[in-house]
């Protein structure tokens, strides 16, 4: 806690910097409150509507949570599969990174034209834009096995699936944290994105109705919880990699 605790003040005191620079510059200008509140304004927006926004924010955190199980789990899933069948990994790869370079904003309207206004489109695009990270991260993280490992678990007799057990699977386990900390940021982008295709509640809607009645300060409420729950997502995950790797911080 007390590593943490110093290696937390600098950035945290940079930010702190920041936020009296704006409230500076926004006092002194005299910058209307529709075009760019103070951090004051936003701070008490925050606290005076968060009965009103706390709907919102309820709904997203389970859409991003439910979303980000099934997308790592997909994607952890494609990445074991690849790599334990090679001839697959040849035929798929390329259409994995081809599935990347559709814009998911584009996407998001077939989604609600194929699917609908349910909860099942919102969760296709917070699948998409988690798996991918995951299955990238895990196949790397198998790949980068030690080769003399490998060559003394061949001598000592293992079977493949001792091999991938055994050895690929806890090597894998650093990389494949790194792409569930990618992944654990971008859904609650991909929430916020799919609630813009016609939910009726999240932080996604909260956003659109606070920008079509001017009330930039609310834009920015919801801009800095998603700041917020992003870096909690990502503490989680840091947590959990802490508590599941201890060989390797050991090491």
């Amino acid at each position: 806690m007390r590593d943490v605790f110093m290696k937390g003040w600098r950035p945290a005191l940079v930010l702190l910097l920041l936020l009296f620079i704006w409230e500076v510059v926004v006092n002194v200008a005299e910058i209307p409150g529709w075009l760019l509140p103070a951090p004051s304004a936003i701070l008490k927006e925050m606290i005076v509507g968060f009965d009103h926004f706390s709907a919102h924010l309820i709904s997203t955190i389970g859409l991003s949570v439910g979303g980000f199980i099934i997308g790592c789990s997909i994607g952890l899933l494609v990445a074991v599969i690849l790599h334990l069948v090679p001839k697959v990994q040849e035929a798929v790869y390329p259409l994995l990174i081809l599935s990347q370079n559709v814009p998911i904003i584009v996407l998001a309207p077939l989604l609600v034209i194929w699917f609908g206004f349910g909860i099942l489109p919102k969760i296709i695009v917070i699948t998409l834009v988690c798996f991918f990270p995951v299955t990238i991260a895990a196949l790397g993280g198998f790949r980068n096995t030690p080769p003399e490992m490998k060559h003394y678990m061949l001598m000592a007799g293992a079977s493949k699936n001792q091999m991938f057990t055994k050895l690929e699977w806890p090597n894998s386990l650093p990389a494949l944290f790194s792409g569930l900390k990618i992944s654990a940021t971008y859904s609650v982008m991909g929430a916020v994105i799919s609630e813009w295709l016609g939910a009726k509640k999240g932080i996604g809607v909260y956003m659109t109705l606070a920008s079509s009645s001017f009330r930039t300060d609310r834009v920015f409420v919801a801009i800095f919880i998603i700041m917020i729950l992003s870096l909690l997502f990502f503490g989680t995950i840091t947590l959990c990699e802490k508590w599941l790797v201890k060989w390797r911080r050991e090491a």
